[in-house]
This record gives structure tokens, sequence and C-alpha cells, in this order.
């Protein structure tokens, strides 16, 4: 197997979302970190690598790959015949797949983005109530999914699971209160008993929450 090299910020959701697609599979990953905070993704030796200077982004032999949407289903492609169902080829369940990773990079992961980015590198100390309904309204639709199935995309563990994970356990780390989301949070607990690499991914997201908790005024979230 060709050596895979996985370019991480444990902070990032997608980043931890990747790394959690990799985990299903026990992929022996070589994990280098870059501190977003620091610029290290400006260094010209990353450039190099990958030209908009995102994370998550891999190296698989002399193939470079980034954005974690991607990433996850290259790597159950490439290396998960034995786990097929973590993104199955069968059509139809395989688009349901897609549309809840599309959902997740434009709709879940996007939303909690507006909130958070403007905290951590713009200064903002408040969140506008327009921006916490735009949320509800994708926490309400993730409830949706989970309505007739045990995970996001039916009824067996998909890497938009990882991918949902990794944007959800970040806003709960944040203090965000997700109760009212009943499937949501029955979902968390399954996740946490039946996905390989939570304590791994906990630790980032624990060190996200408390970037964006501590630069907010109390009770904004």
């Amino acid at each position: 197997m060709p050596s895979i090299t996985l370019y991480h910020y444990p902070t990032s959701a997608p980043s931890r979302a990747s790394l959690l697609a990799a985990r299903q599979l026990d992929l022996d990953v070589e994990i280098k970190i870059l501190n977003l905070f620091q610029k290290e993704q400006l260094k010209p030796e990353f450039l190099k690598i990958n030209p908009q200077h995102t994370v998550p982004t891999l190296v698989d032999g002399d193939f470079v790959i980034w954005d974690s949407h991607v990433i996850a289903p290259y790597l159950v492609t490439v290396y998960g015949k034995h786990m097929q169902s973590l993104y199955p080829s069968e059509p139809r369940e395989k688009a349901i797949v897609d549309q809840r990773l599309y959902f997740d990079v434009g709709t879940l992961y996007a939303r909690i983005r507006a909130i958070a980015f403007p905290v951590l590198f713009l200064g903002e100390t408040t969140v506008s109530e327009d921006k916490k309904k735009s949320l509800e309204e994708a926490l309400d639709w993730v409830d949706l999914f989970l309505k007739d199935g045990s995970w996001v995309a039916g009824s067996n563990l998909t890497i938009a699971d990882t991918a949902f994970y990794a944007s959800i356990t970040g806003l709960v780390a944040t203090g965000y209160d997700i109760k009212k989301h009943s499937p949501i949070v029955s979902w968390l607990e399954r996740c946490k008993k039946e996905m390989k690499g939570v304590e791994e991914n906990e630790e980032g997201a624990k060190l996200f929450g408390n970037a964006v908790s501590s630069k907010l005024k109390p009770g904004e979230l």
C-alpha cells in the first residue's frame, strides 16, 4: 500500500471528518498537523502540495486531493472494498450518501461555519438571530434524515455519518443546546458506541468549541 499522509488541523470539522473516515477503514495514515491560526498552511512547501492551502489535504503516493467530501469517498472506493457499506456502490444508496455529503458542505457545516468564522477570525462576539434560526433549520433537517433510520443516510453507518458527526460534535462543544433535537441526540450516542475514532474526534471538537465559546459573550449560543 502506498504511503498515505493527511494534512490535518484538529479544530477543523472537515479535517476531522476525513480522519474519521480513515479510522473506519483502519488505514495506516500519517498525520501532519498544520496550525491554521499560525498560518502554517501558507508555507511554500505546503503550497506546492495544495495551492489552495486548505485542510484536510490527502497525499496518497503521487496523488493529491483535498476537500473532506471528496477524500472520504476516495478512501472507501480505493481502500474499502471490505467495507463498501460506508459508501455503497448501488446507485440509489450512493446517491443518498452523496446528497447528505453535499448537505453537510453546503448547509449544515456551512451554517456552523457562518457563526464560527466571524468569531474566530473577525473579532465578533455575538451571533445574530438570523444565523441561529438558519442553523436550527439545518438541524431540523438532520432530525428528518434520522426519522426513518438509525443513520443519516439509511440503515448503515456511512461516510455521511462521519461528516455530520465531525460537524455536530464541534457545535455541541461550543455549548450549543441540542436537547430538543432528540433524533440527533440518540444518533450521537449511537455514533459514540459504533464509530471508530470518536475519542480522537472529541479532542479536536473540544478545541474548536473552546475557541469559539471563549470569544463569545455569555449566552450567545
